[in-house]
């Protein structure tokens, strides 16, 4: 038995070393930002939880003297740290999906409100009758397991419809993978669990497909900090190499490609009048604007900042007119987040579109024409403007 423990426990140890170095590479971070910071909350209450199974396996092992408040003990304690890591995981869901009102007291308690019901079920179930959860042999009954995946799984199931829906719906191919990931990492929770539950209890599976997740999202997190834009938070010039350098992004069968390039007329009175850090903003309000419109569309859709107050979009439409239609709601859209932020000075943007010919031609040529364009039409934007001061 005691190799039993040895064996279970170090599946739990490996797995809080593992989520021990990735907290303190994210805590001597200079720059956390929420999500981060929901993501370290996920991988604490992972690392309690493995401590406390650990505990759990020496008991359930009979290398701890197994008697009921031990198990009870270990038991309650277990379901309650698999709880905590539903809610800190809801809370990282939602930082990253932007939910709005989501640090509001009430917000906050609704989503704790199925964990501690359940904890209050619990509780009342052992007072009525004791032998419901654990019996004479000091082991858990189908019960207790029941009610100790019950909630858990059941908002971690409304996770992945919420994330997989959201996927489905998604025309940025950067944006659905960042659903699919966060959908998906609950589907292996689920499994991992079941595995152990059903299957093999004396095997740390939950361990096991948590820690194997919790390392490829910690991998992607470092991938979106070289790849992302830390102002806009749109993909950055590297992660535009990176989509071009493959020949499928650019062209797709039955499908033809248009560049689009984009800066905001007079940016840099912008920056001198009212400051650097207005300029900033000025920057947020288009890529905003950007992003509403490029999720407005059906075609697919590559968006990045190439670089100071210069956007890029790639796009993929069947007809022509389509993309004089993301035109007209760029533009749309960029008019109604301006009357929105009531600022004192007018963001208006220059777009120049060229469409990928389909022989001879590459991404650099042709971003040159569309480069062309745009102070084309910069021009014709300024005289438009020519009252501005």
């Amino acid at each position: 038995m005691s190799e039993y423990f040895i064996y279970y426990a170090s599946f739990n140890i490996v797995g809080v070393i593992i989520f021990g170095i990735m907290l303190g590479h994210d805590l001597l971070g200079v720059d956390r930002q929420e999500k981060q910071v929901r993501y370290d909350n996920v991988l604490i209450a992972f690392m309690l939880y493995f401590i406390s199974d650990s505990i759990w396996a020496g008991v359930d092992s009979g290398l701890f003297p197994a008697n009921k408040l031990s198990v009870l003990g270990t038991n309650f304690l277990n379901f309650f740290l698999s709880s905590y890591i539903t809610y800190t995981w809801i809370r990282y869901v939602m930082a990253v999906e932007k939910v709005k009102n989501r640090d509001r007291l009430l917000n906050r308690f609704l989503i704790l409100l199925p964990v501690l019901l359940s904890i209050v079920v619990m509780v009342i179930t052992y007072v009525i009758n004791p032998k419901m959860l654990i019996d004479e042999n000091f082991k858990t009954t189908g019960l207790f397991d029941f009610l100790f995946v019950c909630v858990p799984y059941l908002i971690l199931i409304v996770v992945i419809i919420y994330e997989l829906k959201k996927a489905v719906r998604e025309n940025d191919s950067i944006e659905k993978r960042k659903h699919l990931y966060v959908g998906f990492f609950p589907i292996m929770v689920v499994l991992g669990g079941l595995l152990q539950i059903l299957l093999m209890p004396t095997l740390p599976g939950f361990c096991f497909s948590c820690t194997i997740f919790m390392l490829i999202f910690f991998i992607q997190s470092l991938d979106d900090t070289v790849s992302t834009d830390p102002l806009t938070k749109l993909n950055n010039r590297g992660q535009l190499n990176r989509y071009v350098s493959q020949e499928s992004n650019l062209r797709i069968e039955g499908k033809q490609t248009y560049i689009i390039m984009m800066d905001i007329n007079y940016f840099k009175q912008i920056n001198d009048t009212y400051g650097h850090s207005e300029g900033d903003r000025a920057l947020i309000i288009l890529s905003n604007a950007l992003v509403q419109a490029v999720r407005s569309k059906s075609m697919p859709m590559f968006l990045a900042r190439y670089g100071g107050d210069e956007f890029i979009i790639i796009a993929h439409p069947r007809e022509e007119s389509e993309i004089d239609n993301l035109k007209n709601s760029i533009r749309e859209i960029l008019s109604d987040l301006c009357q929105k932020e009531n600022k004192d000075y007018v963001i208006s943007v220059g777009i120049g579109i060229e469409k990928l010919r389909e022989e001879n031609d590459s991404f650099s040529k042709c971003m040159q024409r569309a480069d062309a364009k745009l102070y084309e039409d910069k021009e014709r934007c300024k005289k438009e403007l020519k009252g501005y001061s």
